[in-house]
């Protein structure tokens, strides 16, 4: 029985098993009926690390398909967290992760094959031992005696995928839902409209039942752009700013989770707080909490010239987003409503262990 409950114990693979990732973790293992989580990855060293989070390792490289065979019927539930290559219009990571997903579980048929077999052989010794007549009451069958494609079948595989909000371009600082047209301005953004077309595709055609989260910018404690601050890289004057967007990386995890039950089949929604912040302000409110100097602010045409291309990439796009769905179909109560709250901790000696990382930390 033991046994049996684990084979039945359902399961949930992460793709991309990253910071938030590795947020989503406990959420989906700390409750009643936890299912198994495994976590794909294509770093050997980080096994301990992800069994340390309570998931199981799978090595495997979604730049490597036949790293990925054992993915065919593995989890019914996936949360997809992984970025696309570096290059390219085409997010090939997306594909190969669909056909691993899609590809038929041979062993499913191998298994049910040879557990009638051993049925068999279970029968003919009972019978030989117990003197069975041929007319004897048949009885029931754990296992059928034919292996049919009702018992290879599966249902759809859930599957959630963290896109991002950079699919809109440049939209002009208007406020938009998730209805709006799609408009990438740039490779990466490319690509990610390429995975969410995949998505959709495999969704219309069975094989899997996949809902879109689109992410801004993503912050936490060890996700803050300290190093910018202290190196005093600038920023855009506030004639020349853009509106940008924002969301905690434990609020997004909460989403991600709650999204494989609530959120609909080929629907998309917003992960983003309730701000409505230019960029230059974001980086003025963790300066102030912080301690650190203002980033000074300089023109566009200074900017250009002064600013890594990853950067002015998203100085260049200015939005706000609508996150009405968030609220009324995912039904979720944000922690962090806006940057404000988690620093108003931060200026309250409540967060610890705060360490730096680039400004571009946000769903590539």
């Amino acid at each position: 029985m033991i046994a049996t409950r684990k084979l039945r114990r359902a399961r949930v693979l992460i793709a991309g098993c990253g910071d938030v990732g590795l947020r989503c973790a406990p959420l989906l293992t700390q409750r009643a009926a936890a299912p198994r989580v495994i976590a794909l990855t294509s770093q050997p060293a980080r096994a301990a690390e992800l069994r340390a989070a309570g998931t199981t390792p799978l090595l495997g490289n979604l730049d490597e398909r036949r790293s990925l065979r054992r993915l065919a019927g593995l989890a019914s539930t996936v949360l997809h967290l992984a970025p696309p290559q570096k290059s390219g219009s085409d997010d090939l990571r997306t594909r190969a992760l669909i056909a691993a997903l899609s590809r038929p579980r041979r062993s499913v048929a191998r298994m049910a094959t040879a557990a009638l077999g051993r049925q068999r052989a279970w029968r003919g010794w009972f019978r030989a031992t117990f003197k069975r007549r041929a007319g004897a009451t048949k009885r029931a069958s754990i296992v059928p005696d034919r292996v049919s494609g009702a018992v290879v079948r599966r249902l759809p595989i859930r599957v959630v995928y963290a896109s991002t909000s950079g699919v809109y371009g440049d939209c002009g600082g208007a406020r938009i839902d998730e209805t709006r047209r799609v408009r990438p301005d740039n490779g990466r953004a490319k690509r990610r409209v390429s995975a969410e077309m995949q998505l959709r595709r495999a969704t219309r055609r069975g094989a899997m039942s996949a809902s879109i989260v689109r992410i801004p910018g993503i912050y936490a404690a060890n996700r803050l752009p300290l190093a910018r601050l202290q190196k005093g890289t600038p920023a855009l004057a506030a004639a020349d700013d853009v509106f940008t967007n924002h969301i905690h990386a434990d609020d997004l995890a909460a989403i991600m989770v709650l999204a494989i039950r609530r959120a609909r089949p080929q629907r998309v929604i917003h992960a983003s707080d309730d701000s409505e912040l230019r960029m230059g302000d974001y980086f003025d409110r963790i300066a102030d909490a912080y301690g650190l100097p203002r980033a000074p602010r300089v023109s566009r045409e200074d900017a250009e010239a002064q600013l890594e291309p990853m950067m002015l990439s998203f100085m260049r796009e200015s939005r706000r987003l609508k996150n009405t769905r968030l609220r009324d179909e995912l039904r979720y109560t944000l922690r962090y409503p806006s940057i404000d709250d988690f620093l108003s901790g931060v200026m309250s000696g409540i967060t610890t262990g705060i360490t730096s990382e680039p400004a571009t930390s946000r769903a590539k």
